[in-house]
């Protein structure tokens, strides 16, 4: 005789959580929910614009100094929001327009080295947006964990004290609750930290790239050759009108 399977609901799971706990167990779980959601939207945003900057880089490269003069250059960078197009045509309006009566007074590679510096900080700056977030997760998740966890431990010890004894059926639904908070906290917290620190590994790679080609910007258009290894590469860098 075939013995028939029964199927017994978990009355101590995240769905009997949610239904029978309080404004404040619901409210640690929205908010526990909500943090890991936009988490993982700031690490795939992230981890895509990273990838496009370093293909960006690349095309740099391969393209940019391959060219006879840096105007030439600057035409075959391609891409929506170039970072290192954008950097290249402000040093280059800036060396056209340093003959004027406000600026011909500061040196010529102080000025376009100015103008990199800049352009380097605003790119460093827009690398860093969303990522104090992951770090502020990562350090406070396991503690609004934590703090469901204090909150279903008081309601166990209020069942205690209630039914008057410690009976299993009177505090394994408020202890389960406990873990249940503690668990989410630390699966909120792990993937933020981790993704924090991928992110800001690949955001120095990135501000390497964009330094060192500032660097050999600024050399090419004060002194029209670029330092690569143990020679030099000339390359035009007369952009006077």
């Amino acid at each position: 005789m075939a013995t028939e399977s029964v199927t017994v609901d978990n009355p101590y799971g995240i769905g009997a959580l949610w239904a029978q706990g309080d404004f404040v167990a619901k409210g640690v779980m929205v908010l526990l929910v909500i943090m890991s959601a936009y988490s993982w939207f700031i690490i795939f945003t992230k981890w895509w614009e990273q990838r496009r900057l370093l293909s960006q880089a690349n095309e740099a490269e391969k393209n940019f100094w391959a060219a006879d003069n840096i105007k030439t250059g600057l035409n075959k960078l391609s891409g929506k929001g170039n970072i290192f197009k954008v950097m290249a045509a402000e040093a280059i309006d800036a060396a056209e327009h340093h003959d004027t009566r406000l600026t011909q007074q500061v040196p010529l590679h102080e000025w376009i080295d100015n103008v990199l510096a800049r352009a380097t900080a605003r790119i460093n700056s827009a690398l860093s947006t969303q990522l104090p977030f992951l770090a502020t997760t990562g350090s406070t998740a396991p503690f609004i964990g934590l703090f469901g966890t204090v909150w279903g431990i008081y309601h166990a010890l209020v069942a205690i004290g209630v039914a008057g004894q410690a009976s299993i059926d009177k505090v394994a639904g408020p202890v389960g609750e406990a873990l249940i908070m503690t668990a989410i906290g630390l699966a909120v917290a792990v993937p933020a930290v981790l993704g924090y620190n991928f992110l800001l590994g690949r955001n120095k790679q990135i501000m390497e790239r964009v330094k060192l080609f500032s660097n050999d910007l600024e050399q090419v258009i004060v002194s029209g050759s670029r330092i690569e290894g143990a020679g030099a590469k000339v390359i035009s860098g007369a952009v006077k009108k």
